[in-house]
């Protein structure tokens, strides 16, 4: 029997919301499935969360989470993961631009070995400026993590959700999920998906987006290669500026030393007015505060991770499946 708990974020889609649960209903029978399908409306204004209560008034499988207010696509995903309930968990957008009929085919790949399958809109229906900085952010994600994906952007994601037990989302770290699993050593796997044109609203992101995503981009190639170890990075650096700023006062000291000796018959060697004299010091100030930063990043590791969430859940509607695994 196919279990897999479907999680939609869901902001201000009052169009396309029923047609998106008709797809869903569609491939579920066509599986024999048994699904259960969470919508996590992130603060819409519109009529959303009344089709959403509309939809788990009919469906006891629909269950529906709402913030107070927009919180991110993160925190949606977040609350939405930690409510699922069955052994796989899909996420898609709510916007009809991810086809749910590709869904068997995720379910496939995730059976044949992958824990995490991640879609690809290989041939996109989004304007050029929006997919070229795209393109750039998915080779850099690609090049900086060592996960060779060709869209790390797309919605249409499929999960063993025993993965959310390890991974905490906040801020925009959403798209990395599959960078954060493989760091803890789950396979990592992709499709290629059909990427429908827009039907109805206008994307919720901005060139903004791409800002955010590279700074957490750092982010996550912090956490996942040094997350249990910060003094190696920062030692490494701290260490280094020390050492070059200690060697190079040392030199000009004994530099100053020897030309104060007559005997020697060295040209005079004067320390003030040297501006080699401020890096060094700062470098070596530079180097001690690094290697003080990587001690207490060291302490901080030692506890447990952070508990609090960024967002308030105002009500959640819909029974859970009983299947809990």
């Amino acid at each position: 029997m196919v279990e897999y708990s479907l999680v939609v974020p869901v902001f201000n889609e009052e169009e396309s919301l029923r047609t998106l649960y008709g797809e869903i209903d569609e491939v579920a029978k066509s599986l024999d499935a048994t699904i259960e399908l969470i919508f996590v409306d992130d603060g819409s204004t519109d009529a959303s969360w009344s089709i959403i209560e509309s939809l788990v008034e009919a469906d006891p499988r629909v269950r529906g989470i709402r913030f107070r207010r927009n919180f991110g696509k993160a925190a949606a995903l977040d609350v939405g993961f930690k409510a699922a309930t069955l052994p796989i968990v899909m996420t898609l957008d709510a916007d009809l631009q991810d086809d749910p009929h590709e869904i068997p085919e995720f379910l496939r790949l995730l059976d044949s070995g992958l824990d995490v399958v991640s879609g690809w809109k290989k041939r996109r229906r989004d304007p050029w400026h929006k997919v070229l900085p795209s393109r750039v952010f998915n080779w850099l994600v690609s090049s900086l993590t060592g996960v060779k994906l060709h869209d790390h952007n797309c919605g249409m994601k499929c999960y063993r959700r025993e993965i959310f037990d390890e991974i905490t989302l906040y801020g925009e770290l959403h798209r990395f999920v599959p960078v954060l699993a493989a760091a803890r050593g789950y396979k990592v796997g992709e499709k290629v998906v059909r990427h429908r044109a827009r039907k109805f609203g206008k994307s919720k992101y901005g060139f903004n987006r791409f800002v955010k995503g590279f700074l957490d981009l750092l982010s996550v190639k912090f956490v996942t290669g040094y997350g249990q170890r910060p003094q190696h990075l920062l030692g490494t650096f701290g260490l280094s500026s020390f050492f070059v700023g200690a060697v190079t006062l040392c030199w000009m000291a004994l530099r100053w030393t020897l030309a104060r000796l007559p005997f020697l018959g060295l040209a005079e060697y004067h320390l003030s007015g040297r501006p080699a004299v401020v890096y060094s010091a700062a470098l070596m100030l530079l180097g001690a505060q690094l290697l003080s930063i990587g001690i207490v990043a060291e302490l901080l590791v030692s506890y447990e991770n952070r508990k609090g969430r960024e967002y308030s859940v105002k009500m959640e509607i819909g029974k859970p499946s009983k299947s809990k695994n």
